[in-house]
């Protein structure tokens, strides 16, 4: 089972349950148990998934582009 949260700067992460700590990107170490869980799933390619879907709510879509079409 792995349980997914979101970190202070708003990134959304996952770990296994039972993990006591989990370092995000930004830097800050955060204690699993601290935490609110906003979901749990099965396995990590899940996880992954609603890690995904969360970050698209929270910042929109990923859009990828070439360079020469950014003004």
């Amino acid at each position: 089972m792995y349980l997914v949260f979101r970190c202070n700067c708003g990134r959304a992460n996952y770990a296994r349950e039972g993990t006591k700590q989990k370092k995000c990107v930004c830097g800050k170490i955060l204690k699993i148990k601290d935490r609110k869980i906003l979901k749990k799933a099965p396995d990590a390619d899940t996880a992954a998934e609603l890690i995904r879907e969360l970050q698209e709510e929270k910042y929109g879509g990923a859009v990828f582009t070439t360079a020469d079409k950014i003004r």
